[in-house]
């Protein structure tokens, strides 16, 4: 039986790069909590997690210190350990390439090659 108003619980947590360095691994310890009823969120820069578990809810708000991917995410469920395994985002990924005019009069707009 779920109550309606059940005390929230910081769930156990680890986080940490992946041995080859390019991919996130976050394990929370949310014993008792039904799959269906984990709510599990993901940002390119935050995790964000809520699990009820009969007496208590689980929750988790985790702040990135290295962008992910937040749509390449793999995450399962078992023994109540649930673990996310998302790739880091390459810092570059977004560059925009700016260019660059000269600082003569002309208005012509020079590339720059990368």
């Amino acid at each position: 039986m779920m109550l309606e108003n059940p005390m929230k619980v910081a769930p156990s947590t680890v986080a940490y790069a992946d041995e080859e360095k390019n991919r996130l691994v976050v394990e929370f310890a949310i014993p008792g909590a039904p799959t269906e009823t984990v709510d599990l969120k993901l940002l390119p820069d935050s995790i964000h997690l809520t699990a009820p578990a009969r007496d208590i809810e689980y929750v988790s708000a985790l702040a990135l210190a290295w962008p992910v991917k937040p749509d390449k995410a793999e995450a399962t469920y078992e023994h109540g350990l649930l673990r996310i395994e998302v790739p880091f985002k390459d810092p570059m990924e977004d560059a925009v390439k700016v260019a660059i005019k000269g600082g003569d009069a002309e208005t012509e707009t020079k590339k720059i090659k990368a």
